[in-house]
């Protein structure tokens, strides 16, 4: 299993996720460094608050099985910054990816590297619980009785081709018997933007929601503009007044800083959630994975609509820049769908 029947020490992946009180950019680099200083190989996986570690060679360095090493880390990520995190660890990023899913915040699951504890914890897990299987995968999947990840593991590879393709029946078939030889890939984390208001009481009326969420929208189309950026997502994230959050991402059409697309992807994020009555207490809105604004593609037009809104974003970043934040309300002017 995993391919460390050839002399190879068995790996161990960790995939930690954290759970802040409140989220911000700065916050999240900081949890980084704190898994960085327990292993050099750390993928950041930003859209959910959470990252891959490969611990293989930590685990000597420390002293430590994987079990301890994760207990230090999540030790140190709660004394250092006041963070539950929910970690799961295996010899496979799938594996790992599974531990951490099944786990709540504040615990950890590790799982061992034998053929049976890798047996033992994937045969009974849903078909669905394995990364690349999606909603839509798993309703093929049960159509023929394949229910679990042991279903897979048991279905013949040429059945599976039958239902889900090649490249994806070898993909599941190997991961449902813990084949992953996927590495962790270091990196920064690609960069974003943030900004968050916070209600001086909790605020149930969702007209006060939608303007403050296009408030956020504006003050971020211009960041991304003067910064010579564009960005290829957006992330929601309501605080409510028992201190739990929703947190919604959604990719642009096309990678923007323009004010209407973002206003209109953001509206999209905050009419999702269907809020009747909730009492929310902050609500942040983030602009993720930004690139350098002479990489965006402008479609053509028939009218010149979107160039006068071009030209109007233009003059309010002007004002803006005078006058100081809060001086123009563009934003409020879009027109709520629906």
């Amino acid at each position: 299993m995993n391919g460390t029947g050839n002399g190879r020490r068995p790996r161990a992946i960790l995939r930690i996720r954290f759970h802040p009180a409140e989220r911000t950019e700065e916050l999240y680099g900081q949890l980084l460094t704190v898994v960085e200083g327990i292993s050099s190989r750390v993928e950041p996986q930003p859209a959910d608050w959470s990252a891959y570690a490969d611990l293989t060679g930590a685990l000597a360095y420390w002293g430590r099985d994987t079990e301890g090493l994760v207990a230090v880390l999540r030790l140190r990520l709660l004394a250092l910054h006041g963070v539950r995190c929910s970690a799961g660890a295996g010899p496979t990023r799938s594996i790992a990816a599974i531990a951490a899913d099944a786990t709540p915040p504040g615990s950890a699951t590790v799982v061992g590297d034998t053929p049976y504890e890798i047996a033992a914890f994937l045969r009974t897990k849903p078909a669905s619980a394995l990364p690349g299987i999606g909603p839509q995968t798993a309703k093929a999947l049960a159509r023929y009785g394949i229910t679990t990840i042991g279903d897979i593991a048991d279905t013949p590879p040429a059945t599976l081709q039958r239902i889900l393709g090649t490249t994806a029946a070898r993909q599941a078939h190997d991961r449902a018997h813990g084949i992953d030889e996927r590495p962790v890939t270091p990196g920064a984390a690609p960069r974003s933007i943030s900004g968050s208001h916070r209600f001086g009481h909790d605020e149930l009326d969702p007209d006060r929601h939608h303007r403050t969420v296009l408030s956020l929208v504006q003050g971020l189309g211009s960041r991304l503009r003067t910064g010579g950026e564009i960005a290829q997502a957006l992330t929601l994230t309501l605080t409510y007044a028992d201190r739990t959050q929703t947190t919604r991402t959604r990719p642009l059409n096309e990678p923007t800083a323009h004010t209407p697309a973002l206003a209109a992807t953001a509206r999209q994020l905050l009419t999702g959630l269907g809020l009747q009555r909730a009492r929310v207490r902050t609500i942040a809105l983030r602009a993720e994975r930004l690139r350098p604004a002479e990489d965006t593609v402008h479609q053509l037009t028939l009218d010149d609509r979107d160039d006068k809104l071009h030209r109007l974003e233009t003059a309010l970043d002007k004002a803006t820049a005078r006058y100081g934040s809060g001086s123009t309300g563009a934003a409020a002017t879009f027109p709520r769908t629906g």
